[in-house]
């Protein structure tokens, strides 16, 4: 089998390393040329990994028609902002029954789109092609091969399966699932929530308020998703309460990180500067809100987020909105 993996940051870098130790050849596609020399000459990504040797199976070009024709597996490892764009001119070039696997977490915010619906809306491919992997795989731990587990979900279950059989490496375990809607959700709100509660613990709050931003922020998840037609199992595991935890609790995670920054008062801007990287929650905040308000869902962290985001709220005064809202029960 070969793969494309459309992306080299860093979890488009440590996916393409598992496809290699699960046996599959792999073309790498970066923006930059140096980048792809780097990986192709040196086997090294000098901007995430460079102290990591990539497997021989890996190669780059900075030319991504060379990197898709012929790949049976073609993975997108964009920001969700650019997507829409990168996927119009790169489509011509997929083989007619290529699978195409998203490793994006975010919502479209033009649009309020989940990314596998942008997949099928700008390249025109069947629904039941679209592979979403998503669960706790944070990529610095995945480069140093800590056991870990992921989900692949797919419409067409043979082909999540197929995709499954390709990303199983000694370290990753993944799992098979056909609800596409929760898995997806999963991935994009909480990275949102992450950015609570690492706004949290950069104002010394502690391990209650921690729990509590979880549990509630899965809420939040789990009402938006029954609102779309997810099954509420799905956030129970690996792609829900998985991928949350270890978002929220890593100091690899970058929406944490970046909310730790705006939890010690640092401007939008600021944090942007300090921090040097894609925290995809910042941006898909406004597409989660503008999707929940859409199907008249309440998800008050995601709505507090938003205003430390985008309308200069300071965290302080966000947390007594959230610790002020009307009194009910709990399930609600």
């Amino acid at each position: 089998m070969r793969a494309a993996v459309l992306g080299a940051g860093s979890w488009g870098t440590a996916f393409a390393k598992v496809l290699a130790d699960a046996g599959t050849d792999v073309t790498v596609w970066a923006r930059r040329e140096e980048v792809a020399a780097s990986i192709r000459d040196r086997r090294v990504n000098p901007d995430y990994f460079p102290q990591t040797r990539l497997p021989d199976r890996i190669t780059a070009t900075a030319h991504a028609g060379e990197a898709i024709t012929g790949a049976e597996v073609v993975v997108l490892a964009v920001p969700s902002q650019t997507l829409r764009g990168n996927l119009a001119e790169w489509v011509r070039h997929l083989e007619p029954d290529a699978s195409l696997v998203s490793l994006m977490k975010g919502i479209e915010l033009s649009t309020t789109k989940r990314m596998s619906e942008v997949i099928v809306e700008t390249s025109g491919v069947a629904a039941e092609r679209v592979v979403v992997v998503t669960g706790p795989n944070l990529a610095p731990e995945i480069m140093l091969e800590q056991p870990a587990a992921t989900v692949v979900a797919c419409t067409d279950l043979d082909r999540a399966k197929a995709v499954q059989k390709a990303v199983t490496a000694p370290y990753l375990r993944p799992y098979t699932n056909t609800d596409v809607i929760g898995c997806e959700l999963g991935g994009a709100v909480k990275n949102v929530i992450a950015l609570a509660y690492g706004v949290a613990t950069a104002m010394g709050l502690g391990d209650n308020t921690k729990a509590t931003l979880i549990t509630r922020g899965l809420a939040e998840t789990l009402r938006l998703g029954v609102a779309l037609g997810a099954d509420p199992l799905t956030f129970a595991g690996l792609a829900g309460l998985g991928d949350l935890v270890a978002t929220c609790s890593s100091p690899f995670s970058r929406n944490r990180t970046f909310g730790e920054h705006l939890g010690r008062g640092e401007t939008l801007e600021e944090a942007q500067t300090s921090t040097r990287q894609t925290a995809e929650g910042v941006k898909s905040c406004l597409g989660i809100r503008d999707l929940a308000r859409k199907h008249g869902v309440d998800m008050p962290i995601t709505e507090q987020v938003e205003r430390i985001c985008h309308e200069g709220v300071a965290p302080k005064v966000a947390m007594l909105a959230l610790m002020n809202r009307e009194l009910q029960h709990e399930v609600r």
